[in-house]
């Protein structure tokens, strides 16, 4: 009985033990071009790092700084900021991508606004190797949140629609995502 118990634990052992291997130590690429918000998105040579999502109130002292020129939103639309970093770990320089979307669960998408303030993420601006957006000492990379801001105007109703993915375009055609923790 014992010797049988045996043989039928090795044999499963055997049939399982392909799949087991096979789901260990491999990343899909799916998963290579997903991440969360605080977690790296490598893209070619760059990573790009979400450091926070947050909703700007143009009423707020803070805020106002990142809001400069802008309209208050309408009523049923928010500004949404995503800061990030993005650091540059080849031998070369790269470019950045020139855009950034944002994605709802239901499909809705929403593109960045065209804004010029110091804490404005250059969109498609190059950094050079061994580099990073923002550049060290500037005033996004002092500041508290030490990231560079994309923004966004968005329908209120949208954020019901979790999770937000941003999508940023690699330099390889393939699209990564990070899951916005808002």
């Amino acid at each position: 009985m014992r010797r049988t118990t045996r043989k039928l634990s090795l044999l499963a052992l055997v049939l399982l033990a392909p799949g087991l291997i096979a789901g260990c130590g491999n990343s899909n690429e799916e998963d290579e071009l997903h991440a969360v918000e605080g977690e790296p998105l490598e893209l070619g040579s760059l990573l790009y790092n979400v450091q926070i999502t947050r909703f700007l109130n143009p009423s707020d002292v803070e805020d106002s700084g990142y809001l400069e020129g802008l309209p208050d939103p309408d009523a049923g639309e928010d500004y949404l900021a995503v800061f990030m970093r993005i650091q540059n770990e080849g031998e070369e320089a790269q470019a950045i991508a020139s855009s950034f979307t944002i994605t709802t669960s239901r499909r809705e998408t929403f593109e960045p606004l065209e804004i010029e303030n110091p804490f404005a993420l250059p969109l498609g601006a190059e950094i050079p190797a061994g580099g990073q957006l923002p550049a060290i000492d500037s005033a996004p990379a002092s500041g508290p949140i030490k990231g560079s801001m994309v923004l966004y105007l968005i329908d209120t109703a949208a954020t019901d629609n979790r999770p937000l993915e941003l999508e940023i375009p690699g330099p390889d055609g393939e699209n990564g995502t990070i899951e916005l923790d808002i």
